[in-house]
């Protein structure tokens, strides 16, 4: 049975902050891993103590969450700490760690930005939703670095330097948006700049600021502006915002195949094309290339395509369902030849509150498929905005 628990990744950077409070501005460079040998070991443990400040501030909903973390003073000891039980990937071994004492025979670990951009990639690919990690800006570079967007990121302030917009405004609002999660609520994803200032010019009184690129990450629930009426979301007004959103990332040579439903058809009606509202489109360069295609049809035409493909799909209002009612055209054999990472879910935030916390569902016919979509994915819910939601299979 697929657990369909939220599965965090834990990262914390113990080097993260050090010297904040002896005026050092900052905890990277080989130097500052060379101090931190002689501090005290109140300053060694900020990282680990915001880190267990986010975990208490979840409160129960800590306990119905699955951790992935690496060893040690990196994620595992804190999680410990914390009464939490979490997975290590086997894969840590690769990850190189130094050891030393410190004042009164007190060990230190010693991290470089290496081992931190490869426990993000192995905690990727242990399969976790959502990455969370503590430091500061030099720690956000890192991650970026490993993951670039392809993974939700948020941030706890733990560092000297947090310019960057991935952090949580405290230990106890990162909790608090992993609480959400955890319950089922609509969550925001958005994207958020990443920046670093230049350690030695700081050191010097010199502020020097420079961009580094985004990640996503998430951020309070809410219905945007422009899709409100009288303090209600609209749902055309939300299909057509996801329409036009749609519309913009559509990639030239990609097949895209569009399922039934209203929120799909205002897909087509932006790119206006004639749109089969109970069945299945192939578009493809901005035309129709099969209409109501049935799944054979949709074999053939992905094996004629010469690049990458996507499901556009959208979910039945009431009961959730995403796969398997309505649209079993979208055969296990189609959704397998076109990925489950390339499934694009859209629904308005309406529909999904309509669900009153409920998952969205998938039934294939195929179990090891359908756990295979099953978990915390992105749900486009209007113009440039999206949310993390919750998959499962039916009666599980």
């Amino acid at each position: 049975m697929s657990d369909q628990r939220l599965h965090v990744g834990l990262l914390v950077n113990p080097l993260a902050g050090l010297g904040g409070s002896l005026a050092l501005k900052g905890s990277d460079g080989e130097a500052m891993r060379e101090i931190a040998r002689q501090l005290p070991a109140a300053e060694r443990g900020r990282a680990a103590r915001r880190t267990q400040r986010a975990l208490a501030a979840m409160g129960e909903a800590a306990q119905a969450v699955r951790f992935s973390t690496w060893p040690g003073d990196m994620g595992e000891a804190v999680l410990a700490g914390c009464g939490l039980p979490a997975v290590v990937p086997r894969s840590t071994a690769a990850s190189p760690r130094e050891a030393s004492a410190g004042p009164a025979g007190v060990a230190v670990t010693l991290t470089s930005a290496e081992d931190t951009r490869a426990a993000a990639r192995a905690l990727q690919a242990a399969g976790v939703d959502i990455l969370v990690f503590a430091g500061g800006d030099g720690t956000a570079r890192d991650v970026l670095d490993a993951l670039g967007t392809s993974l939700p990121v948020l941030g706890i302030p733990a560092g000297v330097k947090m310019h960057s917009g991935v952090f949580a405004v405290s230990p106890e609002a990162a909790g608090a948006v992993l609480m959400q999660l955890a319950q089922g609520n609509l969550v925001n994803l958005t994207r958020a700049e990443v920046r670093d200032i230049d350690e030695e010019a700081f050191r010097g009184n010199v502020v020097r600021s420079r961009f580094y690129g985004e990640m996503r990450v998430p951020c309070e629930g809410h219905f945007l502006q422009q899709t409100k009426v009288g303090g209600r979301e609209d749902p055309q007004l939300a299909a057509a915002d996801i329409a036009d959103w749609l519309v913009e990332q559509l990639q030239p040579g990609r097949t895209y195949l569009v399922g039934p439903g209203s929120t799909t058809a205002a897909v087509m009606a932006a790119l206006g094309l004639p749109n089969t509202l109970l069945g299945v489109d192939v578009v493809r360069d901005g035309r129709v290339v099969a209409a109501d295609a049935t799944a054979d049809t949709l074999l053939l035409e992905l094996a004629r395509a010469p690049g990458e493909a996507s499901i556009v799909v959208t979910a039945i209002g009431g009961q959730g369902h995403v796969f398997g009612r309505g649209n079993q055209q979208f055969s296990p054999q189609v959704i397998r030849a076109v990925g489950v990472e390339n499934v694009i879910i859209v629904a308005a935030k309406s529909k999904l509150a309509g669900l009153g916390g409920r998952p969205l569902l998938v039934d294939t016919n195929d179990p090891e498929l359908d756990g295979a979509l099953t978990g915390y994915r992105t749900v486009v819910t209007g113009y440039n905005d999206q949310v993390l939601y919750r998959v499962s299979m039916g009666g599980r």
